[in-house]
């Protein structure tokens, strides 16, 4: 019950994924139109893609392996991410959203943080989406 065939792990991966930049990304953007702007804050948001849009290009080659190694073609629908992997997740979204709730974070770093890091979630996204289409080449490789 709840299996799922490993293709379609990338394709939940690829949704969780991008849904959960979206909704990052859109903080940052909401941030910045209550903050004064600066060419700068911009230039950071980029410097903050370019950083965690490389770690989680990383990543998504990483799972993407990973699922199609699995021995058996269907799989628990989690499986999407190994134990590890939930854990970053859980402690990324318990940190952001309890430091921000605790108004830790300025506007302005919201702003420029969120924006880089939601686009780059939204990205890795958008390649497990992409490693859903293109399956079986990549198996065969």
């Amino acid at each position: 019950m709840f299996r799922v065939k490993k293709r379609t792990l990338l394709l939940i991966a690829g949704i969780v994924w991008l849904t959960a930049g979206i909704n990052v990304a859109r903080l940052g953007v909401l941030s910045y139109l209550s903050i004064e702007q600066r060419w700068y804050w911009y230039l950071l948001s980029i410097v903050i893609f370019l950083l965690f849009g490389a770690m989680f290009f990383r990543m998504s080659q990483k799972h993407t392996k990973r699922i199609i190694g699995y021995e058996d073609e269907r799989q628990l629908f989690l499986r999407f991410f190994d134990l590890k992997a939930y854990i970053i997740m859980a402690i990324m979204m318990g940190g952001g959203i309890g430091l921000r709730a605790a108004g830790v974070f300025p506007d302005q770093f919201v702003a420029f943080f969120y924006t880089g890091l939601g686009s780059a979630l939204a990205l890795a996204g958008v390649l497990f989406m992409k490693n859903y289409i293109r399956f079986e080449r990549i198996r065969q490789q």
